[in-house]
């Protein structure tokens, strides 16, 4: 490069250069200790719910009455990808999932529209519709779960003391929002029997109405004096169970007391709806989430400090238990990171100190933590947090960032070993190489590009990768022409001249010189050998076994246990406690908490969470290590299998990356839901001929028993009974209606006019249920209506408004999903092939997700070839050598292939991006090797001696940074998340390393057509 040279002027200012490196070491201390500390990246989840309450509608009329007129509506909106909604008996829910390219900037502009869809037709929905509601905060998770129990505490006063508890929690910095969890609410019963009611010839739904008006809150106004305003206030609402019971009601000229008709009494939501349970016991949880600017293992401290402080001041025989601690888990895997990160520095320090010796090794050392300290620095200002991504890309970057710099300080020595004074050899790098290694740190940056560029979901989570690895080696080339230059003039010394040619005359440089020559010569059967090994490498990476996204390193085992659609909270109790005590008495279990009714809370961003079912019950299990982990499953699938006959039970490990329940889908969808089941189960029968799947099952669930009440009409109108009557009769003798509230301090609890329990629960007293006339004499049940028993579907799915069944799967330990996919595929052709018009099948799951997450990184290849191709363009200014070096790129899928079969390593979405990277790591040592040909040429060598000649002064370096980057390699494909990208960066970078030093120059021979020496063969 010629003109201005920074190296220079870096060592002509040397104060000015070392007050710049104390100043770099100093902020990257400042930003390591200021950045945000996280398990994973910010993640933004593109789902919302809808969810609408349409009480007494079968699953048939939800359907067809509410989803399907929303779905029609919401099919409006712009950048929709799907809809997803199941209807069940009472109940519609729609999931609005927004395409995978929308950024997260447009997604709550998206939120917003569906609210406003929705309004435009709430008028035009069914009466009786309660909603919809909207729930878009799919994403908060809570980094810190509490459980709170207590001897002697009930509820009530339980969720006092947390609730107390809650409002301190909220004052510690950075806590966003604290929630209880399993708490139930209070209610008051008035349980009436309807015989007794019925001989005092009372109708229930007057005493109702009579209980209304009596706890109405309604303004009675003000006197309007001259000295002002006096409000006037009217007692007589409830504030307290004896007010309720005491209360008289006039009914018929006829006065009586609650008591008189009724128990009073005051308890819980009954059935109950969703419970927390911890090691065994009835709990309440405080959940406590993080806000996007904190630092995770700061709240931790902060959250315990404060909690130690509050315990001391609880009452005796409350306890507080940490259910889930996601600032030991980050302070684990950071931990784990460091580790790894040291075992690479170390790796590449050993590198540099037995490849070029103590001063200049030592020279590069200290050039690591300069380059490290500025992509903190970069970090913190681009506003990039310390999570699982961040730090594998620093890991990853570690073994890159060093090239440059052992490239400057490898000629500087080669030029102190020639005699060159001090300052000539330091700045002598800048002049030779600084263009090309800019061109070549901007090739590699190019090759990570795609994942910076990628629209979806896996591209957001794994956008740091991009953007420290560009940081890192920025700051590299920015060290290796300022910091190396200066620290190697202080740390080197001049030797004795020599000549060049003496250096490279060794019998190991001999021998390199001669086999570079025969492949020169032989330059044919060198290309086609490659050109042969690049096809079996293709071969080769089809038959490695594909993943989307690793499973979690994390200890904590997920039970699901889904009872029979329809099944009461009680039954789902009952097993609940059952797996309970297999859990109890298993040593490899710390702990266990128990969610009934629902899905666990988002302890972890990237669990699948489970909506409110009454017939699924959820366990997070703590383990104490992976090992206990693998045991603890063992045991849960064999009790499973043994002693849970009833239940559909799942034991699964937690996954990394975008959520996804099952890992095995095949969707089927048309318009007549007949026709999908037949075809369901024909898919279902395939899936489960496999022998690597396991739990094969689908989500339209069994149809469950309803008790259908035939009214005869004329003799209904006969007697001044209504259907809207009866069914308020109904439903205040079995689930209750809502009177009134009491209002205690700052508490509003329901109260709920329903029959005593024994009524309530026995189905054989259904017939003799006293039904109150026009003429004020009830009668039973039996004379209005005929009893039939029918059966009606428990839940209804679509997707995009056609009726859906998904069939789902495990899949075996030790195979992976895309792979048992692409293996039932073949066997689903025949039933494809046979399908009417209008009905599909189509894969989803791990296959699919990782189909749109390699689309998302493919489709930015063609920029990153144009990106590439105008820098080696600019740096070689020829266009035989830009497409030269340009067909070296794909070479490191050769060692990429066999290096992930040999390790058994999945190809998926990381390994995706290493191969991609692989690309402008090859193409950088590529472009130094060509320009030094060029170079040697200009200096007057004849081709063929230049290019034999600058390959092996270019062997030493090429070599050296690679070794580095292999070695560095090492310590992170032991990683859960990156080991496939680093396995295929290690095996990759082998072979086209070698490729560089024989294929390349025997590619250049024949791509300019150099002559062969006489008698060559």
């Amino acid at each position: 490069m010629k003109g201005f040279n920074l190296s220079q002027w870096a060592l002509e200012h040397r104060a000015f250069t070392g007050f710049l490196i104390t100043l770099v070491l100093l902020g990257g201390l400042f930003a390591y200790f200021r950045l945000e500390q996280r398990e994973d990246p910010e993640f933004t989840f593109r789902l919302m719910v809808v969810k609408t309450l349409y009480p007494g509608a079968t699953a048939r009329e939800v359907e067809e009455q509410l989803t399907d007129r929303l779905e029609k509506k919401l099919q409006e909106l712009p950048d929709l990808d799907y809809l997803r909604s199941y209807s069940k008996p009472g109940e519609s829910l729609i999931f609005v999932v927004p395409r995978e390219d929308t950024s997260p900037e447009e997604v709550a502009d998206i939120w917003y529209q569906v609210r406003k869809k929705v309004g435009d037709i709430r008028m035009t929905l069914p009466q009786g519709v309660i909603g919809p509601f909207f729930n878009d905060e799919f994403g908060d998770t809570y980094s810190l779960i509490y459980a709170f129990s207590g001897e002697d505490f009930d509820y009530a006063r339980l969720k006092d003391r947390v609730e107390a508890v809650r409002q301190q929690i909220l004052r510690v910095k950075d806590v966003e929002k604290a929630d209880l969890i399993g708490a139930q609410e209070e209610k008051i019963y008035i349980e009436f029997s309807d015989k007794k009611m019925a001989r005092l010839g009372l109708d229930a739904t007057e005493v109702a109405a009579a209980l209304q008006t009596q706890n109405a809150m309604a303004p009675a106004g003000a006197v309007n004096t001259g000295a002002g305003d006096l409000p006037v206030r009217i007692t007589g609402t409830f504030d307290s169970v004896e007010n309720v019971a005491n209360l008289t009601v006039r009914i018929g000229g006829r006065t009586f007391r609650v008591s008189d008709f009724a128990e009073v009494r005051r308890g819980y939501v009954d059935p109950p709806e969703f419970r927390m349970r911890f090691n065994g016991k009835d709990v309440i949880g405080l959940g406590i989430a993080m806000n996007r600017k904190g630092d995770v293992l700061a709240l931790g401290k902060a959250v315990d400090a404060t909690l130690g402080r509050i315990e001391r001041e609880l009452p005796i025989g409350i306890t507080v238990e940490k259910v889930a601690d996601q600032a030991q888990v980050v302070r684990r895997s950071i931990g784990e990171f460091k580790r790894t990160f040291f075992e690479a520095l170390a790796a590449v320090l050993l590198v540099s100190f037995l490849s070029l010796g103590i001063r200049a090794g030592a020279v590069v050392a200290l050039t690591v933590p300069l380059v490290l300290a500025a992509t903190l620095l970069g970090m913190l200002v681009a506003g990039i947090a310390l999570h699982r991504i961040s730090l594998g890309a620093l890991i990853l970057a570690l073994g890159l960032l060093v090239d440059d710099a052992m490239i400057a300080i490898e000629m500087m020595a080669r030029k102190l070993e020639e005699g060159w004074d001090r300052l000539q050899a330091a700045t002598f790098a800048y002049r030779a190489t600084a263009f090309p290694m800019l061109t070549g740190t901007l090739i590699t940056i190019a090759g990570f590009l795609p994942v910076g560029l990628a629209r979806s979901q896996a591209g957001e989570y794994t956008q740091a990768i991009f953007q420290v690895v560009g940081l890192s080696l920025v700051s590299s080339w920015f060290g290796a022409v300022i910091f190396t230059p200066y620290l190697g003039f202080l740390a080197l010394r001049p030797k004795g001249a020599g000549s060049a040619h003496e250096i490279y005359d060794t019998p190991f440089y001999d021998r390199l010189r001669g086999w570079v020559a025969a492949c020169v010569e032989h330059r044919g059967k060198v290309i086609l050998a490659t050109v042969a090994l690049f096809v079996v490498g293709i071969a080769t990476l089809s038959r490695v076994p594909e993943q989307f996204f690793p499973l979690s390193n994390r200890p904590e085992v997920v039970i699901d246990l889904w009872l029979p659609e329809g099944s009461s909270f009680a039954q789902t109790e009952a097993a609940a406690k059952r797996m309970e005590s297999v859990l109890a008495h298993d040593p490899d279990v710390l702990s266990y908490a128990t969610y009934i009714g629902g899905g666990s809370p988002r302890f972890f961003l990237l669990i699948v969470q489970q909506l409110a079912n009454a017939n699924l019950a959820e366990f997070v299990v703590m383990t104490g290590d992976n090992g206990a982990r693998e045991r603890v499953m063992r045991r849960i699938r064999e009790a499973l299998a043994a002693d849970f006959p009833e239940v559909r039970g799942r034991a699964m490990r937690l996954n990394v990356g975008p959520p996804m329940d099952y890992p095995v889908v095949f969707r089927v969808f048309g318009e007549d839901p007949g026709v999908v089941r037949g075809i369901a189960d024909r898919v279902a029968a395939v899936v489960r001929a496999n022998p690597h799947t396991v739990d094969v099952n689908d989500d339209w669930h069994e149809r469950i028993p309803s008790l259908r009440l035939a009214l005869d009409q004329d003799k209904a109108r006969a007697l001044g009974v209504s259907t809207a009557s009866l069914a308020r009769a109904l439903q205040a003798h079995y689930s209750g209606l809502t009177v009134g509230q009491l209002r205690e301090s700052n508490k509003l609890i329901d109260i709920v006019w329903r029959a005593q329990t024994r009524l309530r629960t026995d189905p054989a007293g259904l017939p003799d249920l006293a039904v109150p006339t026009g003429s004020g004499l009830p009668v039973p049940l039996s004379q209005l209506v005929r009893f039939e028993t029918v059966f009606e579907d428990g839940v209804r799915w679509r997707r995009n408004r056609f009726p859906a069944i998904s069939v789902r799967a495990d899949v075996t330990d030790g195979m992976l999903a895309p792979d048992v996919a692409a293996e039932i595929e073949p066997a689903l052709k025949p039933i494809i092939d046979e399908l009417p018009p209008g009905y599909f099948v189509e894969t989803g799951a791990a296959r699919e997700d990782a189909w749109t997450a390699q689309k998302s990184i493919l489709v930015w290849i063609p920029l990153v070839l144009v990106a590439t191709l105008l820098l080696l363009m600019m740096q070689l200014q020829n266009l035989s050598r830009t497409f030269l070096v340009f067909v070296t790129a794909p070479l490191g899928v050769i060692g990429a292939a066999f290096a992930l079969l040999l390790f058994r390593a999945p190809f998926g979405f990381v390994a995706l991006l290493g191969i991609i990277a692989l690309a402008g790591m090859i193409m950088r040592n590529s472009v130094i090797l060509v320009d030094q040909i060029e170079q040697d040429e200009k200096a007057g060598l004849d081709t063929r001696r230049a290019i034999v000649e600058s390959t092996v002064r270019r062997f030493r370096p090429i070599m050296l940074t690679a070794a580095a980057a292999i070695l560095a390699m090492i310590p992170l494909s032991t990683n859960d998340f990156f080991a496939p990208q680093a396995i295929a960066i290690m095996g990759g970078l082998t072979v086209a390393t070698l490729l560089t030093v024989f294929f390349l120059p025997a590619l250049y021979a024949a791509w300019f057509k150099v002559e062969r020496r006489e008698g060559a063969a």
